[in-house]
């Protein structure tokens, strides 16, 4: 599994691939000239990984539960993986911030909430966070505990609230041709009823599900959190 870094100091920022794409999808589309100055100033490494999506929710041949399966593969690579290296690479425990568009937000936000003892925050752009859009509707347990939407209402673990608690978490979406803000406001509604501070920011009719968009989203939510 490949993995491209840029930058050379600062918090880590961990970046989910949309869809079916690859650990270069970010820097091919522009979107990495557009965080330039945090990287050049040392305010941030940006860590860009592979997705396997096409081995699981893009995979119509498929069964949803095999799909499952090997989400929550990934989701052990990230943890397993992927963690130890940025520390390594970063010479220390640095902070880590989740982020991606599109199905990369699911990633990126369902990996902080799951794990938010080890992850800092998440900036996660045009999002579903109902992973039954992906299944088809099909639930089990490996659906259920990778849908946001479905296990935080049901979250007690008091210790991993409080840690979520101490988050930066910015859930943002377009209005635009494609866009699905029900889906940010959806899960808004129940961090609030967490009492999980969070920035809920749904831009304008004209921010469509699109680059366009996630270029002008990530630069500006990465300059609040400085």
């Amino acid at each position: 599994m490949e993995i491209v870094v840029y930058g050379h100091y600062g918090f880590a920022l961990l970046m989910f691939p949309t869809a079916a794409a690859d650990f270069l999808e970010y820097e091919r589309f522009k979107l990495i000239d557009t965080i330039g100055w945090f990287l050049k100033e040392g305010k941030l490494k940006a860590f860009s990984i592979n997705s396997i999506n096409n081995e699981s929710w893009l995979n119509n041949n498929m069964h949803p539960s095999h799909k499952a399966m090997r989400h929550q593969q990934y989701n052990q690579y990230v943890i397993e993986e992927v963690v130890p290296f940025i520390h390594n690479h970063s010479k220390g425990l640095v902070p880590i911030v989740t982020t991606g568009a599109s199905l990369g937000a699911l990633h990126a936000a369902n990996n902080f909430f799951r794990r938010p003892d080890i992850f800092s925050g998440t900036i996660a752009m045009s999002g579903s966070y109902d992973l039954k859009t992906y299944s088809r509707g099909y639930s089990d347990d490996n659906v259920y505990f990778n849908s946001p939407i479905d296990y935080l209402p049901g979250w007690e673990d008091n210790n991993m609230l409080e840690k979520m608690r101490q988050g930066k978490i910015v859930i943002a979406s377009g209005q635009g041709s494609y866009e699905d803000p029900n889906a940010s406001k959806r899960l808004s509604d129940i961090l609030h009823s967490k009492s999980v501070n969070h920035w809920l920011d749904l831009w304008g009719q004209d921010m469509k599900h699109d680059w366009p968009t996630w270029r002008q989203m990530l630069p500006y939510f990465l300059g609040k959190f400085n």
